[in-house]
């Protein structure tokens, strides 16, 4: 599955740095708005133990670990919904993510200029946001004008879509609220995923902090306000020290285990930021695991056998006959897929079986 995480925030907030830490891809970061001028996009792969442990049970010819994108996109400024700034292009980027980090500057740094003058995370968050609103807004008008003709003709569809935008409009976009604060059964959202919302896509506040904070975020005042506003929307806030994860990035192994112990952290931004991507769009990553390669694949939370074996190839789905499964643990405490098989634990699924996070996973199809 190619999934895409947008990174989004003022100017000068750290967009660019964290996304040059993560990424290692080199995107240019310089003092001044919009040094980030055509999105950059880097594929990160996805930290996962158990991966490693698949590697060495089974020993295969090379590891294939899931990955996950991240587009960093140009800054934002008041009026980009309008097309001040690079608004226009901010906005037609946006709608090609699947969920939004939004880096939101929590550190005070004066050799760093801020757009607005001074840090305040509630104001930044709030500027973005209503940009986003008064875009989606503006769409939302204009489609109401292009159904008005054929809910006049009575056309069901269309009353139907008819009814949802409007209270798209009225009851959150006109008070200055985004499309996820309203509920819809499924049917409703249907609709809201073909309107290509940019308010309906699923958000991560990323608090960035200077390198001295990261050890107490949890007292720091600053972050605070963005957990309190993050509260608001039910969404997830990670905080980061876009700083130290560009140092971060360039270690590995024991250096770099060794340096954040240092630091009094268990992980590193990254980590955190990918965990929470995966939590806040349901997704689970099952394993194939053979002599040729071990390989982590990214599914959706729900997903049935035929269509987890769709995201390796199309054949596998439409030629489905049944799936062998153990769980990652119990094919580590066996020690072996044999032994699995031995101890009962290697099981025969069907078409309806619902995939699990941790499952391996051996497909049997006909084409």
């Amino acid at each position: 599955m190619a999934l895409k995480c947008g990174i989004v925030g003022l100017p000068n907030v750290g967009k660019s740095t964290l996304f040059n830490a993560i990424t290692q891809a080199g995107a240019e970061s310089a003092n001044y708005p919009f040094c980030t001028i055509d999105p950059n996009v880097g594929v990160v792969t996805v930290p996962d133990n158990r991966l490693d442990k698949l590697t060495e049970l089974v020993t295969p010819k090379k590891t294939v670990p899931t990955a996950f994108e991240f587009v960093d996109i140009a800054g934002l400024v008041e009026g980009a919904s309008k097309g001040e700034g690079l608004g226009n292009k901010f906005l037609s980027h946006i709608r090609e993510v699947d969920a939004i980090a939004h880096v939101v500057r929590c550190f005070v740094d004066d050799d760093i200029t801020h757009v607005s003058g001074g840090v305040d995370p509630t104001r930044d968050i709030e500027v973005i946001n209503l940009e986003l609103v008064l875009a989606d807004l503006e769409s939302m008008e204009r489609r109401l004008e292009r159904l008005a003709s054929k809910v006049k003709g009575k056309d069901k569809d269309a009353i139907y879509e008819n009814e949802i935008v409007q209270r798209l409009v009225t009851d959150a976009l006109s008070d200055g609220k985004p499309a996820r604060s309203l509920d819809f059964d499924q049917d409703e959202l249907k609709i809201v995923k073909q309107l290509n919302l940019l308010t309906s896509k699923p958000i991560i506040y990323i608090a960035n902090v200077g390198e001295d904070d990261i050890a107490e975020v949890d007292t720091n005042q600053i972050v605070q306000k963005v957990r309190d506003y993050a509260a608001k929307e039910g969404a997830s806030i990670v905080p980061v020290s876009a700083k130290l994860e560009s140092e971060i990035a360039e270690l590995q192994g024991e250096e770099k285990d060794m340096f954040l112990e240092e630091l009094g952290l268990n992980e590193s931004g990254l980590d955190k930021l990918i965990r929470a991507a995966y939590d806040l769009l349901g997704l689970y990553t099952y394993f194939t695991a053979g002599v040729q390669e071990v390989r982590a694949w990214t599914i959706t939370k729900g997903m049935k056998a035929p269509q987890a074996a769709g995201v390796i190839h199309t054949d596998f789905e439409r030629g489905f006959i049944r799936a062998e499964v153990v769980s990652y643990d119990d094919l580590l405490a066996a020690g072996s897929m044999n032994q699995a098989k031995e101890n009962g634990k290697l099981r025969l699924e069907g078409k309806e079986y619902v995939v699990q996070d941790g499952d391996v996973m051996h497909f049997r199809f006909n084409v």
